[in-house]
């Protein structure tokens, strides 16, 4: 099998001492384990720059949308009323969810390539008192947008309504002042570094107290998983994906020693700029526009002037050690290349020159 650096928004490269971590099974009764859960509970909020006594850490089996899920079930109830703020398929999938959770919902579209206005979101919230809850996602990895997560939090909280944030690809790789978010989610999978596995749901503990057998199903239920890694100090209510687990207490150990969120933002930033910039020179076009374009992931159009398969790219780009992600817009040819992971501007620039290689071949 060959071997090669992820340049995706997750899962992505991670170091060789994370993987290392895995190397070793680890009881879920254990004490030592049960810690380690802990550990990391305390480590998300320490990066929130939230306290334990307002918020807690619930850590949920399965991938970032199974944190999503767990979210809207436990948080919102039959008698809410769901805002979902969407601009790319992520903030499609959770009009999704609201929508099999048979929610009460008002819809905010937007157009992909563009941010919310803030006036319209004022406007909905006035035009529909009966919401409750308002959702957004802040890294829209579908186009590498990123959204104004502490503006939108900051009108949503003056209408004195409940905002809860997807910052699955970007918590902790952007800083955010989490002050008016009311709840969010990560993934051990993005931006700290560690493998899949477990999502990251982090609330306030008296909104979620007030949701006590809110949920519809058992394993999503955020106040029964958190009354248990509360009670039982870091016990999971079921089976916990200990490997990833154990993983990502490396990963966020690696995450610190780098210099935390503000360290870990200017690498990737750096490193989507010179992946901007070398590609532009080739001839390709960023989709998103430079004010709006986060530094996660970044959309691009092939140029005008050329005939290129994706598939052809995708398997010469693979073959020099690297792996790219095709676009996710139906309507425009494009393709994705991430920034985050275990990757440095020299990576950056070895991809810049397998893609003139390719270019020059053709």
């Amino acid at each position: 099998m060959s071997t090669y650096k992820l340049l995706t928004p997750g899962p992505l490269t991670v170091s060789d001492s994370v993987r290392a971590a895995m190397d070793f099974d680890h009881c879920t009764w254990d004490d030592e384990y049960k810690q380690i859960t802990q550990d990391i509970r305390q480590g998300i909020l320490d990066i929130a720059q939230v306290v334990d006594q307002d918020y807690t850490c619930v850590l949920v089996q399965g991938s970032g949308t199974y944190g999503v899920e767990a979210l809207i079930d436990t948080m919102v109830s039959p008698d809410d009323c769901l805002m979902v703020i969407r601009n790319g398929v992520y903030g499609d999938r959770i009009k999704e969810i609201a929508d099999y959770a048979k929610l009460n919902v008002v819809d905010c579209p937007v157009a992909i390539d563009q941010v919310p206005d803030l006036d319209q979101i004022d406007q909905l919230l006035i035009e529909n008192p009966q919401i409750t809850h308002v959702i957004a996602v802040h890294s829209e990895t579908t186009t590498g947008l990123l959204n104004p997560i502490e503006a939108i939090a900051d009108r949503v909280k003056a209408h004195d309504k409940i905002f809860f944030a997807d910052t699955i690809s970007s918590f902790g790789g952007i800083p955010i002042d989490f002050t008016n978010i009311d709840g969010f989610v990560g993934s051990s999978n993005k931006c700290i570094q560690g493998v899949p596995g477990f999502a990251i749901v982090v609330v306030k503990r008296d909104l979620l107290a007030d949701r006590a057998h809110n949920a519809s199903t058992l394993s999503l239920d955020l106040y029964g998983q958190n009354q248990t890694l509360d009670q039982d100090h870091g016990k999971w209510r079921f089976t916990s994906p200990t490997h990833s687990v154990v993983a990502f207490n490396q990963a966020l150990k690696e995450f610190k020693e780098e210099g935390g969120v503000t360290a870990r933002h200017q690498r990737y930033a750096k490193n989507q700029e010179i992946l901007s910039q070398g590609l532009k020179a080739l001839g390709f076009k960023t989709f998103i526009p430079d004010l709006y374009q986060g530094p996660i992931i970044t959309t691009f159009l092939y140029p005008e002037d050329r005939d290129i398969s994706f598939q052809d790219m995708y398997d010469y780009i693979k073959s020099r050690g690297y792996v790219i992600y095709p676009g996710k817009l139906t309507d425009i040819d494009t393709f994705r290349i991430g920034n985050i992971g275990e990757i440095y501007p020299e990576d950056m620039e070895k991809v810049i020159a397998i893609m003139k290689e390719y270019l020059e071949g053709k």
